[in-house]
């Protein structure tokens, strides 16, 4: 049988399990919150313990804590962020839509640990309490979307942007590899003109290029946090400065520039900057999805498909064809891409579900967003190693290709005219034999006109 502690809160003794560092709410929202399995990721827990230290801190700072109990509260909070209380965390996502169970679990945890810190046992709420000393100064209403940005923030900073980094350069690196190697280009899934593969290549990295400024340009609203709005954005029970020195002292210890919002009622009721976030998220995953799909078809094959690219082989082989490549990798950053593009869509609708001076779809709002930033960065990393960093080209078959290409009878249009070219095109196509044939048999152009005109090399840099 399990051991456990009874503690107290205003409704009366609660059991709890013995060696839990939650407290009395959090072991009744148990009992109340039975859906789902999704919990929120270990970076917002750690976030909270972030948030906790500068509370603390500011707290002391605006003399309304004091500096002894302070110091214990900051020591727990610390623990808290390292990870060593993440087990300590069992409620899901399906809670309140403030986020109240998991700020009180969070104050639970601190106060439990701070008291064990100065020599206290388990549930004694003494001498530091979760709501008079972990929570004070504080509401779940501006805690847990000051906590929801800063998980944002910092996840954004230390995952996504070094993945896309990596993926970009990555990108390029290949297209530096692909200098000069001429390819048709597609559009409408059919032959056009000569191309390189480096210009397919750095088209990739330009919308990983892009995906980069968009996070510089929504970063900065996701700094500007409404701690300090207490219940309703008002800031009752808040000394005046706190959150001041609150964005301070988080900045300090997160290395991020925090400031205070002007308008905390915005940022308890409305969560446009999350919105705002997980739009580009939702944009980074609409260039992953692209790159990744064109790798696949340029790679198919490897004897019926496109096959101008070579796949790295990824050591995995189909369960009944004997030796069968595919391209997993790929296709697991397409699916990575798809959930994202849907996690925008519950993120929007959770966006607008404030009403008056709150948003009560606080918990699956952020966790659609972290969601997204981990799979994101996890895909286009192992993308980038695995996949495109070991890209090659097949030489052959893109000559073979560039040297059938129909369309580069483009090039002809102003010597002979668009209906000329046309007939060039139609009776290769027709007799399946080469343009430059096709065009010295109809008596167009002799093969020397042909080849001083048609060059694929020049065409692909735009030069006829």
């Amino acid at each position: 049988m399990t051991a456990t502690r009874v503690e107290h809160d205003a409704f009366g003794p609660v059991e709890i399990p013995a060696d839990r560092y939650w407290g009395a709410q959090t072991q009744r929202a148990l009992g109340v919150f039975e859906v789902g399995e999704e919990r929120f990721p270990a970076c917002l827990i750690h976030a909270f313990g972030l948030h906790k230290m500068a509370a603390a801190r500011a707290n002391v700072r605006c003399a309304a804590l004091d500096p002894a109990l302070a110091q214990s509260i900051e020591a727990a909070a610390a623990e808290l962020r390292g990870g060593r209380f993440d087990a300590h965390f069992p409620l899901t996502i399906w809670q309140t839509g403030s986020g109240t169970q998991t700020n009180m679990n969070a104050n639970e945890v601190i106060a439990n640990r701070a008291n064990e810190l100065l020599g206290q046992p388990l549930g004694t709420k003494s001498p530091v309490h979760p709501n008079d000393h972990v929570n004070a100064s504080q509401s779940s209403n501006d805690s847990f979307p000051t906590v929801m940005q800063m998980a944002a923030a910092l996840e954004t900073r230390e995952r996504l942007q070094p993945a896309l980094v990596l993926l970009r350069d990555t990108l390029q690196e290949r297209a530096r590899a692909f200098a000069g190697v001429l390819k048709v280009a597609r559009t409408h899934l059919m032959d056009a003109v000569p191309m390189t593969m480096a210009q397919a290549f750095d088209s990739f990295a330009a919308q990983a290029a892009n995906g980069l400024a968009r996070l510089d340009s929504v970063l900065p609203r996701l700094l500007v946090l409404p701690q300090g709005g207490t219940a309703a954005g008002t800031g009752l029970n808040a000394p005046r400065g706190f959150d001041r020195a609150f964005c301070e002292e988080a900045s300090q210890l997160a290395g991020l520039a925090f400031s205070p919002s002007p308008c905390k009622v915005e940022g308890m009721a409305a969560h446009d900057a999350l919105v705002e976030l997980s739009g580009v998220l939702n944009v980074i995953a609409t260039s992953l999805a692209k790159i990744a799909n064109d790798l696949r078809w340029l790679g198919s094959g490897p004897r019926c498909g496109l096959g101008e690219l070579a796949i790295p082989d990824d050591g995995l082989t189909s369960s009944i064809m004997p030796g069968k490549r595919n391209p997993t990798i790929a296709e697991v950053a397409v699916q990575a891409a798809m959930q994202v593009m849907g996690n925008h869509v519950t993120v929007t609708m959770a966006g607008a579900s404030g009403n008056f001076e709150l948003n009560v779809a606080k918990p699956v709002l952020i966790h659609n967003v972290l969601q997204s930033i981990r799979v994101l960065s996890d895909s286009m990393g192992v993308l980038a190693r695995k996949l495109v960093a070991g890209l090659e080209v097949n030489r052959e078959r893109l000559a073979a290709n560039v040297d059938g290409a129909l369309l580069a009878v483009t090039a002809l249009n102003p010597v002979i005219g668009y209906d000329r070219a046309a007939r060039i095109t139609r009776t290769a196509l027709e007799r399946g034999i080469a343009p430059r044939a096709a065009a010295i048999e109809l008596g167009l152009l002799s093969g020397e006109e042909y080849d001083r005109l048609v060059d694929p090399a020049k065409m692909a840099r735009g030069q006829a």
